[in-house]
C-alpha cells in the first residue's frame, strides 16, 4: 500500500509539472500541440506587418509620382488612385494601373520567416484581362526579383492573390502589370503577415484562430516596435490596441466577446497609467482628465469584461481611454454597449473594433477643446465602432458571409449628441474613408466588399 501511494504521489507531481509546462508553452509566440494522429505541430503566432487599403492619399494622373498613403510613401508609375464607379474597390478608393505600370514601396518592411503577402485585384470596368506579378527588393529598391507566379486579372469583382516570401530582413514590394496593353487593373488591400498565420488555440477550445481579438485583421498594420510610436500594437490579454503615443490615446481597440466573458464581477474602477508602455513614453495618469469636461471613456468597456477581477481591471488602463463627451459616453455609447451584450446573451459571439479620429470635441465645459493635460492628450472629433455578429460556433472566418450582420456607427464627440446610437449607423466603407484604415483583411475579398458597403437597419 505504501509503494502504491508513493507511486501515486510521484505520478501526481509529474502531472502538475507537465500541466505547468504546457501552460508556459502556450504563453509565448510559439507553441506545440498535436494533430489527430499524435504528430507534433509547431505553430507560431502571426504578426501583421503592413496593411494598405489606399483610402488616404490622392493621385489623379497616370504620370509617375510618389504618394503618401497610410502605410508610407509609394511610387505609382502609369498608375493612379481611382475612386470612380468603374473602379473595383472594397472602400472608396483603389489603385488603377495600365500598360506596364507599377506600384512600389519607397520604404522597407522588416520581414521574418514565412512572410505572406495578400493582394486584392480585379479588372477595371469593361476592360479585358491582364496579367501582373509581385516583385521583391532586398537592397532598398536597387534590384527586384519576381516572387511566385504571374497572376491573371479577369474578374470584375475583387479576388485575393497570395504570395509566400522566403526573404528575411528588410524588403520592399513592387506590384507590376505585365501584359494586357491599355487594359487596366485595380489593386486594393495589400497586406504583409509574418509567421505561420495560425494563432494559438484558445484555452476553451475551438479552431485555432477563433476568438482572437484580431482574427478579422489588423486595420492599419500596427506593430510592436518603438519605431512605430503612433501605431504601436499592444496585447492587453483581454483586448488588443493600436496606441498613439503623440495623441495619448489608442487609434483603435479590438476585442472578441462570448458568453464566458460576461459574469458577475463588480466594476473595479482602478483607473491607472499603463506601465507596459516603452521606456521614456509619456504615461497618461488616472487624474489626467480631471477638470477637462471629458469622461475617461473606455474603448473596450468594463461591462464586456466581467468574468474575473483581472479581466475587468484590464479595461481601466489609461491606454484604453479617450477624452469622451459625458453624454456621448454615458448615454449613446452605453446604449450600444448594452445592446451588444444583449446580442451575446441571446446566443451570439461578436467581434468588435472601436476607435476615434480627428481633433476637437465639446465636453461639459462647452466650446471645442483640441487637447487636455497640457497638450499631452488629443481630444478626438469622432468616435466609431464596428461590430460583427455571429451565432455561437467555431471556424468563425468560414462562417462569415455577405449577409452576416455588421453594425457600424460613427458619432461626433459632443455633449449635444442624440442618445439613440441607431441615429449614427453608417457603413464600414465610410469609416475607412474617415480613418484611412482597411478593415476585414482576413475575410475573403468578395464577402468583405459586401460587408463594408452595408448599413445596418435592424
Amino acid at each position: 500500500m505504501k509503494n502504491f501511494m508513493k507511486h501515486f504521489y510521484v505520478l501526481g507531481i509529474l502531472c502538475l509539472v507537465l500541466a505547468s509546462c504546457k501552460k508556459e508553452s502556450q504563453s509565448g509566440p510559439e507553441f506545440i500541440n498535436q494533430n489527430n494522429s499524435g504528430t507534433n505541430i509547431v505553430r507560431t503566432e502571426s504578426t501583421q506587418l503592413l496593411t494598405e487599403g489606399f483610402e488616404t492619399g490622392s493621385k489623379g494622373a497616370y504620370a509617375s509620382a510618389s504618394v503618401t498613403l497610410g502605410s508610407g510613401s509609394w511610387t505609382l508609375d502609369d498608375a493612379l488612385i481611382g475612386n470612380t464607379t468603374a473602379d473595383v474597390k472594397s472602400g472608396s478608393q483603389s489603385v488603377r494601373v495600365r500598360n506596364t505600370g507599377s506600384i512600389s514601396m519607397n520604404f522597407n518592411i522588416s520581414a521574418g520567416d514565412s512572410t505572406t503577402v495578400k493582394i486584392d485585384h480585379a479588372k477595371y470596368g469593361s476592360d479585358g484581362s491582364s496579367t501582373w506579378g509581385l516583385w521583391i527588393s532586398t537592397n532598398g529598391g536597387t534590384t527586384y526579383t519576381q516572387v511566385g507566379s504571374t497572376i491573371t486579372s479577369s474578374s470584375t469583382s475583387l479576388q485575393t492573390a497570395t504570395f509566400q516570401v522566403a526573404n528575411t530582413g528588410n524588403i520592399r514590394l513592387s506590384v507590376r502589370k505585365t501584359s494586357g496593353g491599355s487594359n487596366r487593373i485595380n489593386f486594393d488591400n495589400i497586406s504583409l503577415t509574418t509567421g505561420s498565420g495560425t494563432t494559438p488555440p484558445n484555452p476553451g477550445g475551438g479552431t485555432p484562430g477563433d476568438d482572437d481579438h484580431l482574427l478579422l485583421g489588423n486595420p492599419n498594420g500596427a506593430v510592436t516596435a518603438i519605431t512605430s510610436p503612433n501605431n504601436y500594437l499592444m496585447d492587453q490579454t483581454y483586448y488588443k490596441i493600436s496606441y498613439n503615443r503623440d495623441r495619448g490615446t489608442p487609434n483603435w481597440v479590438s476585442w472578441h466577446i462570448q458568453s464566458s466573458d460576461i459574469g458577475s464581477t463588480s466594476r473595479t474602477n482602478d483607473f491607472r497609467a499603463d506601465s507596459a508602455l516603452p521606456s521614456g513614453w509619456y504615461q497618461v495618469q488616472s487624474s489626467s482628465y480631471s477638470g477637462s469636461g471629458f469622461d475617461r471613456g473606455h474603448n473596450c468597456p468594463s461591462g464586456d469584461r466581467t468574468s474575473s477581477t483581472a479581466a475587468n481591471s484590464s479595461t481601466f488602463l489609461m491606454t484604453n481611454m479617450i477624452p469622451q463627451a459625458p453624454n456621448n459616453n454615458q448615454q449613446t455609447w452605453e446604449g450600444l454597449e448594452s445592446y451588444t451584450r444583449s446580442l451575446v446573451s441571446a446566443g451570439n459571439e461578436v467581434y468588435v473594433i472601436a476607435g476615434s479620429y480627428g481633433t476637437g470635441g465639446t465636453g461639459s465645459n462647452g466650446g471645442v477643446t483640441n487637447t487636455i493635460n497640457n497638450g499631452n492628450i488629443t481630444v478626438p472629433s469622432n468616435v466609431w465602432k464596428i461590430i460583427v455578429v455571429l451565432p455561437n460556433g467555431s471556424n468563425d472566418i468560414s462562417r462569415i458571409s455577405s449577409t452576416t450582420r455588421v453594425i457600424a456607427i460613427n458619432t461626433p464627440n459632443t455633449n449635444s449628441i442624440n442618445s439613440d446610437w441607431k441615429t449614427y449607423r453608417t457603413s464600414v466603407n465610410s469609416i475607412e474613408t474617415a480613418t484611412g484604415y482597411s478593415f476585414f483583411a482576413n475575410i475573403p475579398a468578395t464577402i468583405r466588399t459586401a460587408l463594408k458597403q452595408n448599413v445596418d437597419n435592424l
